[in-house]
C-alpha cells in the first residue's frame, strides 16, 4: 500500500469549495488503483483563525506540518484581514520554514479552453515558469521611518544569495535539459534599471549555463519579456525568474491560457526533506464565497501536480487528462468558462471521467 499524509488547509472564501473538490478527486483515484491511499488531516487555519485567535496559525503550527507528505492549501486572504498580515501570517512561513524554494506555474493551455491570444492553439502554449520562492525581493528586510511625518519614509531590500539563485537556476537548467520541447531556457533580468541584484543573477545564469551545453540560454529584460508572453508565447520552454519577476510573470502566464481559475502551482523542496505545498493561485474570491460558482480546476490540477511530485506520475496523468475531457467536452462548465455548473458539479463530473477512463 502506497500511503500518504496530506494535510489539508482549505483556508477562506472559496478555498474551502474548491479543496473539498480535489479531495473528492484524490478518493476517486484511491478509488481506481487500490494501492494508494491517502490519509488527510484538516486544519483551520485562516483569516477566521486570526479573528478568533490573533494570529493565522498557532505558534507549532509549522511543527505540526512538518511530518506531513504533502501540504494542499485552498486560498487565504479575507476583507477586514490586511493581505500582508495573512500572507506572513501563514503562507510565507510554511514556504521559507520547508525550504519550498522552487514554485512550479505551467502555462499550458488545456484542451477546451480558448486563450484570449487570436490563433493561438495548445501547441503554441505549453511551457513552464519557475520562480524563485524563498528570498529575492520579497525578502522582509526593511522598515519604516518617521511614519505620520513629512519625513515618512520605507526601505525595502531584496537579497540575493549565491544558495538561492544557484539552486534555482540549476533546477531550471535540469528541467529544460531533461522535459523541454527543445531544451531551451529564457531567465528574466533586469540588469539595464537594477544595477546590483540583477547582474549577480546574469553573473550566476552564465556560470551555470557552462555546465549544461545542451541548452538554450537566452537573458531577456522582464519588460520585453511580458510582451514576448503575449506576441510570441510559443517561443517559449522553461522560463526561470526571481521571485518578484516570477510572481508577475505567472499571473499573465495564467491570463493567456484561460484565467485563474485554471491556474495551479506547486511550493517545492526539491529535496523532499520537508511536505511540499500545492495551491491554487486565484485566492479566496470573498465576493463569490459560498455561492457555490467557483472553479475547481486549478485545484484539480494541483492534485496532479501533487500526485507527480509523490512519484504517482500514471496518476496525475489521468486526473489531468479528466479535466481536459470535461473541458473538451463543455457541458458542466463553471460561470467564469461561460457554463451554469456548480463547483460540486464539476468535481463530480471529473471523478466520472476518471473512472470511465479506468474501466
Amino acid at each position: 500500500m502506497r500511503d500518504y499524509s496530506i494535510a489539508l488547509i482549505p483556508g477562506d472564501g472559496i478555498g474551502v469549495d474548491v479543496i473539498r473538490e480535489g479531495r473528492k478527486v484524490l478518493e476517486a483515484v484511491c478509488e481506481i488503483d487500490g494501492g494508494l491511499k491517502f490519509d488527510y488531516t484538516e486544519f483551520d487555519w485562516s483569516c477566521e483563525h486570526y479573528a478568533r485567535h490573533g494570529k493565522m496559525m498557532p505558534d507549532d503550527g509549522l511543527e505540526r506540518l512538518r511530518g506531513f507528505d504533502s501540504i494542499y492549501l485552498g486560498a487565504v486572504g479575507y476583507p477586514g484581514v490586511p493581505d500582508h498580515v495573512s500572507l506572513w501570517g501563514l503562507l510565507l512561513p510554511i514556504r521559507r520554514a520547508f525550504r519550498q524554494y522552487i514554485n512550479i506555474r505551467p502555462v499550458k493551455l488545456l484542451r477546451g479552453i480558448r486563450s484570449p491570444l487570436a490563433g493561438r492553439s495548445a501547441e503554441d502554449l505549453d511551457f513552464i515558469v519557475i520562480r524563485e520562492n524563498n528570498e529575492g525581493e520579497y525578502s522582509s528586510m526593511g522598515g519604516r521611518m518617521y511614519e505620520g511625518t513629512p519625513l515618512d519614509m520605507a526601505i525595502q531590500n531584496s537579497v540575493f544569495t549565491r544558495t538561492g539563485v544557484e539552486r534555482v537556476l540549476r533546477y531550471a537548467f535540469r528541467l529544460a535539459q531533461a522535459n523541454g520541447k527543445r531544451n531551451r531556457l529564457t531567465s528574466a533580468t533586469k540588469s539595464n534599471g537594477i544595477n546590483h541584484t540583477m547582474p549577480f543573477w546574469d553573473e550566476y545564469v552564465g556560470r551555470i549555463t557552462a555546465e549544461y551545453p545542451g541548452v538554450e540560454v537566452s537573458n531577456v529584460h522582464i519588460d520585453a519579456l511580458c510582451a514576448f508572453f503575449v506576441t510570441k508565447p510559443d517561443t517559449f520552454d522553461v522560463v526561470v525568474a526571481s521571485n518578484l519577476f516570477g510572481d508577475i510573470l505567472t499571473d499573465l502566464g495564467a491570463a493567456i491560457v484561460g484565467g485563474l481559475g485554471i491556474a495551479p502551482s506547486a511550493n517545492i523542496n526539491p529535496e523532499k526533506e520537508f511536505p511540499s505545498m500545492f495551491e491554487p493561485v486565484h485566492g479566496s474570491a470573498p465576493d463569490i464565497a459560498g455561492k457555490g460558482i467557483a472553479n475547481p480546476i486549478a485545484a484539480i490540477w494541483c492534485v496532479s501536480m501533487m500526485l507527480e511530485h509523490l512519484g504517482e506520475a500514471e496518476a496525475a496523468k489521468a486526473v489531468l487528462e479528466a479535466v481536459q475531457d470535461v473541458l473538451e467536452e463543455g457541458q458542466v462548465l463553471t460561470p467564469d468558462l461561460g457554463g451554469k455548473a456548480s463547483t460540486r458539479d464539476v468535481g463530480d463530473h471529473i471523478c466520472r471521467k476518471l473512472r470511465l477512463a479506468a474501466k
